[in-house]
């Protein structure tokens, strides 16, 4: 017995195999997507144990980032500040009248760190170094953002190996007069960049034991 199909099943194959590939491209697109740093990891922003508003610190007041974060330049980690350096200004400040700072007081007292969050977690295996680029003149917005305009600190940036790798490849896009790094209101001038990447033979490294050590 003879059967006919439809002439349209011809093209069947050729539907299927389509859509195979669509449906692996989308499927592909979507877990690069939704698993990438870009979305799991911008915007996070955990709660802290004393509610601390940089926009009030280093926007309204003005305050140089490397009072607190006094490290930055000579090593590798961005310290987070002790209850000490807190206490200078809140021995006076607010000490009697704001429960959150009450509870600033409660800790030096009893020589006890406040437990801040960390909210830039890069993973074990990648090796960042403040000192070297802040003293290049990489600027504390370029990767932390308007921190400045921030009642809470939020990660603004993916940090992913790609987005690391198009600003050294690119660095003309980050560079400014090292005098400038805590400025949140600088806008980097690429020519001004690249007279600087010249002047101090600036060459970011892109292999991989640059920052998997």
């Amino acid at each position: 017995m003879t059967v006919n199909f439809p002439k349209w099943t011809n093209k069947l194959p050729t539907i299927v195999a389509l859509a195979v590939v669509f449906g692996g491209l989308v499927v592909t697109g979507i877990v690069w997507y939704f698993g990438s740093p870009k979305f799991t990891d911008v915007g996070y922003s955990p709660t802290q144990p004393i509610a601390y508003s940089h926009k009030l610190h280093a926007g309204v007041m003005a305050m140089d980032c490397r009072y607190c974060h006094t490290s930055v330049e000579q090593g590798p980690h961005a310290n987070v500040p002790p209850t000490e350096v807190c206490m200078n200004c809140h021995k006076t400040v607010l000490a009697e009248t704001s429960d959150q700072i009450k509870k600033l007081v409660v800790a030096h007292n009893a020589g006890q760190p406040v437990a801040w969050q960390k909210v830039h977690l890069l993973p074990d295996y990648a090796f960042f170094n403040h000192a070297a680029h802040v003293r290049v003149g990489v600027g504390c917005a370029r990767c932390h953002g308007r921190v400045d305009q921030l009642e809470e600190v939020r990660q603004v940036e993916p940090l992913s190996m790609g987005w690391c790798l198009a600003c050294h490849r690119d660095p003309k896009t980050a560079i400014r007069p090292t005098d400038k790094v805590t400025d949140m209101n600088y806008a980097v001038d690429p020519a001004v960049a690249e007279r600087l990447i010249e002047e101090k033979k600036i060459n970011p490294p892109t292999h991989c034991s640059a920052c998997h050590r």
